[in-house]
């Protein structure tokens, strides 16, 4: 008897995470389970990408949202300009939202191409300096830097995310 309980036990735990997604897409109006980026990562990020630019000379702006888009971690140097923040909200913003590099969407979104009317967007930017944060072929949210120039931008941005790649499994 103890025999069959064991195995029993062993069953449900090898099928319950099969059995849980198998319910969640067969149950209309269930609940969905959705990995959240926490604030602690999101400020390792922004923190470490921050540095990065400075560490190039650059007075910058880092700006982390979540996978709805939304703002967690604005950070600026002391002396970046102005327009820094907004940039790059939207950078991380237009990440976040085409879940490719915002230095990629600059390039396949120029002159004739089938996506440039996507750039009249709100609060889409097509220049360098956003990446998606990801969790394999899951966005959950996306980093922007501004303020040392686009392709700088994006190597501060993706420094941000190697620092917690360990975490993003």
């Amino acid at each position: 008897m103890r025999q069959i309980r064991k195995t029993l036990a062993v069953l449900v735990l090898a099928l319950a995470p099969g059995a849980a997604m198998y319910a969640q897409d067969a149950a209309p109006g269930g609940l969905v389970t959705q990995r959240i980026l926490s604030l602690a990562m999101a400020k390792t990020i922004a923190e470490t990408a921050l540095a990065e630019c400075k560490a190039k000379g650059a007075h910058s702006a880092v700006v982390v949202v979540d996978r709805a888009g939304q703002v967690l971690v604005v950070l600026r140097d002391e002396q970046a300009g102005p327009e820094t923040v907004d940039m790059a909200r939207r950078k991380a913003y237009t990440a976040r939202v085409f879940r490719v590099p915002s230095l990629e969407f600059r390039e396949s979104s120029k002159g004739e191409n089938a996506g440039a009317g996507l750039r009249e967007v709100p609060d889409i930017l097509a220049a360098g300096g956003g990446v998606p944060i990801k969790i394999g072929n899951e966005t959950i949210g996306g980093v922007g830097s501004s303020g040392s120039g686009q392709e700088n931008d994006d190597a501060c941005a993706k420094a941000g995310i190697a620092k917690v790649a360990n975490l993003l499994k």
